[in-house]
């Protein structure tokens, strides 16, 4: 079995991408000093680097490097080595132009930028392969090597190509997947519009048409160009595994970020040695910290629950957004120790020195601009002291409340065009039910939809319109064996080919749901409907509304208006030994919590009034112990309770009873026994 934790790390991992080319020899020196003075226990090397070492074909240099991993070596600090494969030499697209992305209406982009890449082009396979093997013989064994980091952010920014050598992986693909040209008739469905082929030599990637495409045919060529990129990463993987063994290999996920759905982080946590993710907020007005705590939950989900490690993210603002505020006082600890957490071994930056030039020269770094006079310098400092106190809950597990169903398949099938409203974003409502699980104190793991979800009392499903014969099989029998299941509208329509599943929607969840749709009755925009229920209670809808036909559920809430005046909103069926829940409308935020009130109580999950809203308490076990952690979100000093006493890790202190945890602080107690 590979290694899955940083070779020779004993501490939480400290540290950010180190671009020691950017900067004249002289400043290395001082690099490494105040990387000790602040605590830095590894960096990050070599990701954008190809073009220095190898200036020209077959042409390398690796003094520069060798010079920097032994200087890091000397101080003491661990290197996340990069092989520098996102960006190759602007001497080998020039040599290779049809190495560089066709988009679907035909244009090829020009090298100047990062990720460009035809992941199908033959010439880009060898040349990574041929970098990373030299790298491989060069540095498998430095002492300071403790991570390999293959290439950057796969799929960012762009993860399809629709050239003529992807044209022939396609074809290849579709060989291996459906075997014959009718296998893939029937799967796409091309007797529609009369696009029936002969032969796979017939088909070409869902390039621009003059309306509507195929939409299972757009839904396998994002498999298919998910599964090439895949297939480069296990390429240098296992180069890398054969020339250094012992050493993990990694790449950086972006696993909650909308810019990065075109990868099945499903399928890629398996072929990690370690999952490992970039995290940045998104400051679009939204309550920052909850996407942080999702993003978190669902890297420790494609982790199988193991430990991972935050690979990147920012000491302050970024500069690729509208508008980049600072983060305030306080607030890049406070995210640091939220991911921690929630199963991070550590937090890394993106990046060491802030850049003079080049596009992301106004993208905050640990050592700022203005220097170690800063208040990001100080801030950087303690929260390396910090780390270096919890190193002992390293290895140790996040512990789970419920589960969350999450498939970028469905995703992928659910953005395609033409389906009942605009409006409806499924994405959104992931978000949404998230959020009212974060706000109800309640820490998520993800899952697939055909994973064992026997251990949670509660699985939710926010909004998945593709799911498979097997994934409905396995949601009945978990109901059927005593489970809670709270399922959003517009799930479970079409099976894996974006066919609607035969019979009345909402097809392989109609008997886990005892009910039918006969018609979706989606709103226009701006309009609004009410749903009452127990004891008149009323509640504020849009989007979506549904003629939903009880067929063994009770109604439970009832459309007051639009419509659907008169059927059932919201329902609840008693199937085995446990109960389903369906919500047929977008509820706003009380409304969900009103609904996840009565389905936690079903599912005899506790209420937690005690604790104070945007104050997260989550806990991490393991052989060391059993630890809290206690992350205050607020301007103002909150009480949590603490159900064993124990030891706060960070200053030393006794805790019992109702601990104070300071306005925007972290607390994190060792507990007793």
């Amino acid at each position: 079995m590979p290694e899955t934790a940083p070779k020779g790390l004993a501490r939480l991992a400290f540290g950010g991408d180190y671009n020691p080319e950017q900067w004249p020899e002289s400043v290395w020196q001082e690099d490494v000093r105040l990387m000790r003075e602040a605590g830095v226990s590894m960096v990050s090397v070599g990701i954008f680097s190809w073009a220095l070492l190898e200036p020209a074909p077959g042409t390398y240099d690796f003094g520069w490097l060798d010079r920097v991993l032994d200087l890091l070596h000397e101080n003491g600090i661990r290197v996340d080595l990069g092989t520098p494969t996102v960006v190759p030499p602007v001497w080998f697209f020039r040599a290779h132009p049809e190495a560089l992305p066709v988009t679907a209406d035909g244009r090829r982009y020009e090298f100047g930028s990062r990720g460009a890449l035809c992941h199908s082009n033959a010439d880009y396979r060898a040349a990574a392969a041929n970098i990373t093997t030299k790298l491989a013989e060069r540095y498998g064994d430095h002492p300071a090597l403790a991570l390999w980091h293959v290439h950057n952010e796969y799929g960012v920014p762009v993860s399809a190509c629709y050239c003529d050598s992807c044209a022939a992986h396609f074809r290849r693909w579709l060989a291996t997947e459906y075997g014959t040209a009718d296998a893939v008739n029937e799967a796409w469905g091309t007797a529609f519009w009369g696009q029936r082929y002969g032969g796979l030599d017939e088909i070409n990637p869902p390039r621009l048409t003059p309306t509507v495409g195929n939409p299972a045919q757009a839904l396998d060529y994002k498999r298919f160009a998910d599964a090439t990129i895949r297939e480069n990463f296990r390429a240098e993987r296992d180069i890398l595994h054969r020339l250094s063994p012992g050493v993990p290999v990694t790449t950086n996920f972006m696993t909650a970020l909308s810019q990065c759905d075109s990868i099945d982080y499903w399928a890629w946590g398996r072929e990690v040695d370690l999952v490992t993710n970039d995290h940045y907020l998104i400051t679009d007005g939204r309550r920052t910290h909850v996407n942080l705590a999702m993003a978190a939950d669902l890297t420790r989900s494609v982790a199988g629950g193991a430990p991972w490690l935050l690979l990147e993210h920012s000491t302050s603002g970024v500069n690729w957004q509208p508008r980049n505020p600072a983060k305030s006082p306080g607030q890049m600890a406070r995210n640091s120790l939220a991911h921690v957490a929630r199963g991070s071994e550590g937090a890394m930056f993106f990046q060491w020195r802030q850049s003079r030039r080049g596009a992301e020269k106004f993208h905050s770094a640990m050592l700022p601009h203005g220097g170690t006079g800063t208040r990001v310098w100080r801030e950087v400092v303690a929260l390396g002291a910090a780390l270096d106190d919890l190193s002992e809950i390293r290895g140790t597990r996040t512990v789970a409340d419920v589960a969350v169903l999450w498939d970028w398949h469905s995703w992928w099938a659910q953005n395609l065009e033409w389906r009942p409203s605009e409006d409806h974003d499924a994405r959104e409502r992931a978000d949404a039910f998230y959020e009212a699980l974060y706000d109800r104190h309640l820490t998520v793991d993800f899952a697939h939809p055909e994973a064992d979800l026997s251990a949670y009392p509660l699985v939710v499903v926010p909004a998945l319109y593709l799911m498979t014969e097997a994934a409905g099989r396995n949601l009945t029998q978990y109901v059927e064996s005593g489970g809670t299941l709270l399922v959003s509208y517009f799930s479970g329509i079409v099976d894996e080919h974006d066919a609607v599943h035969e019979g009345a929607c909402p097809g392989v969840l109609r008997d886990v749901l005892g009910l039918t749709v006969e018609e979706f009755a989606p709103l226009l925009k701006g309009d609004t409907v009410e749903v009452t229920g127990p004891g008149g209670t009323g509640l504020a809808a849009d989007v979506w509304t549904e003629f939903v036909v009880p067929r063994g559920a009770e109604t439970v809430w009832t459309y007051a208006d639009g419509p659907a005046a008169g059927h059932p909103a919201v329902t609840r069926h008693r199937l085995g030994a446990g109960t389903a829940w369906y919500v047929s409308t977008r509820l706003a935020a009380d409304g969900l919590d009103a609904v996840l009130a009565r389905a936690t109580e079903d599912a005899h999950v506790p209420a937690r009034p005690d604790l104070p809203r945007d104050v997260e308490v989550v806990r991490r076990t393991g052989e060391s112990g059993s630890y809290l952690f206690a992350v205050n979100h607020t301007g103002t000093d909150v009480k949590v309770p603490l159900d064993t006493p124990g030891t706060e890790l960070l200053t030393g202190e006794n805790a019992a009873g109702r601990f104070e945890v300071p306005a925007g602080a972290v607390r994190v107690v060792r507990l007793d026994g």
